[in-house]
């Protein structure tokens, strides 16, 4: 709410500046397109001056935002790659959890019955020490 009173502050006398611009600038002035021969009247048009100013206005806002734009094509070139990755990675990590979600019978990895079972231990048992202890033991052999 706040943020659109002061755009309405700066905005109202921003609009009354340009219209007292425009008023004070109604003299024409002639705009030739020839660089080589100004008094070419083939290649030039008179117009009034606030004209040429708004228009010059209007054409540098246009392209400071292309230009912008094409500058800021890398990171979004990298924000789609990425968002690319991210759905693959979200994918594989649901596939993943239902992986390990199935009973342990009915694994694709590891079917019933197979000597490939690995023993489950429960962490009440060791403990954070014996843990920690068994991976030293098991990086020292």
């Amino acid at each position: 709410m706040i943020g659109k009173i002061l755009k309405w502050i700066v905005m109202i006398p921003a609009a009354a500046l340009l219209v007292a611009l425009a008023i004070a600038n109604r003299q024409p002035v002639t705009v030739s397109f020839d660089p080589f021969d100004p008094s070419d009247s083939d290649l030039a048009i008179a117009v009034p001056l606030y004209l040429v100013g708004f228009t010059v206005l209007i054409a540098g806002a246009i392209l400071g935002g292309v230009a912008a734009w094409l500058k800021q094509g890398k990171w979004r070139r990298t924000g789609t790659r990425l968002a690319a990755e991210i759905d693959v990675i979200r994918t594989e990590l649901e596939q993943l959890k239902r992986q390990t979600a199935e009973p342990p019978g009915r694994s694709p990895m590891h079917p019933a019955g197979s000597a490939a079972r690995i023993p489950t231990v429960k962490s009440s048992t060791i403990g954070f020490q014996g843990v920690a202890a068994a991976a030293r033991r098991s990086t020292r052999n």
